[in-house]
């Protein structure tokens, strides 16, 4: 059976997306995968005849441009694109992908280095950013949830975040809960969330990302490292290597499962051949 893929079928779909009361970044995420689709059936001419057939051929080329678990994600989008409108035949199946058991060094933020991050934020005179990086990586939140920091959630030293159609109460470190304090002093916030945009929007990730990535060249941190979500990895990995506690952990990052507390909690690959190194089971001839 063939499909016609309409222009319009967007504009539904968002609606969609927020009467499921997904999360912005979420529906924005969603939206931009799907879009990527509809950019390449224009560009193969087939809008008005879509099939199992095309949906593969698309697979392969996400294949052959990005990693997998990016292709899993984008295909997770179309499907459900796919489901809400009935086209039950277009659905593919995701990639398998043999979980690892380390994280690339070359993407990993390590301690030391979001040190030189923050020291080179109070250099530039980046106020804001320095207690945005200490927010996140201080408590394990998302960027999306930096609007549910607030001066009364910091007045009472935990905030109420709901995202996800969850509900979760994080604790905030004394130490943070003075830093932000002091913040909002020398801005003048007396209510609402902290951080925010001139015009008293919450602050955007991409702005977030753009002024960390500007931080790199006075840290000396490789660009590759730095991105807000590697914030709340180190976090949790911090947390995991002092308390051993992933159950806890995935309570604090608000996943649903610890499968997936288990990605933020893995060591490098450095850390990981030390420990088999150390175990003692290889002997040298002679």
């Amino acid at each position: 059976m063939k499909y016609i893929l309409k222009r319009e079928m967007l504009v539904c779909y968002e609606k969609v997306l927020i009467e499921e009361e997904k999360s912005q970044a979420t529906i924005e995420k969603y939206m931009r995968d799907v879009r990527k689709f509809f950019q390449y059936v224009e560009e193969m001419g087939k809008k008005e005849g879509i099939t199992k057939e095309i949906v593969l051929s698309y697979k392969r080329s996400l294949i052959e441009e990005y990693a997998p678990s990016s292709v899993n994600s984008m295909l997770a989008s179309l499907n459900h694109f796919f489901k809400v409108n009935h086209w039950y035949e277009c659905i593919v199946k995701s990639l398998k992908i043999q979980q690892r058991t380390f994280r690339a060094k070359e993407r990993e933020l390590t301690k030391e280095e979001y040190y030189r991050l923050l020291r080179a934020a109070q250099k530039e005179g980046k106020y804001r950013l320095y207690c945005i990086l200490q927010t996140i990586c201080g408590s394990g939140i998302r960027v999306s949830e930096l609007k549910y920091i607030t001066v009364k959630a910091v007045t009472r030293g935990r905030a109420v975040i709901f995202m996800k159609n969850k509900t979760r109460t994080i604790l905030l470190p004394p130490k943070l809960c003075r830093l932000l304090k002091d913040y909002c002093k020398q801005e003048k916030i007396t209510s609402g969330m902290i951080f925010i945009t001139r015009r008293g929007n919450p602050v955007d990730r991409s702005n977030i990302l753009h002024e960390m990535k500007n931080l790199c060249g006075t840290a000396g941190v490789e660009r590759e490292k730095v991105f807000p979500h590697n914030l709340r990895h180190l976090f949790a990995y911090t947390y995991y290597k002092a308390e051993k506690d992933i159950a806890h952990l995935a309570d604090i990052l608000g996943h649903s499962s610890i499968n997936t507390t288990r990605i933020y909690t893995m060591g490098s690959g450095e850390e990981e051949m030390k420990q088999l190194s150390n175990l003692g089971l290889i002997v040298r001839c002679g």
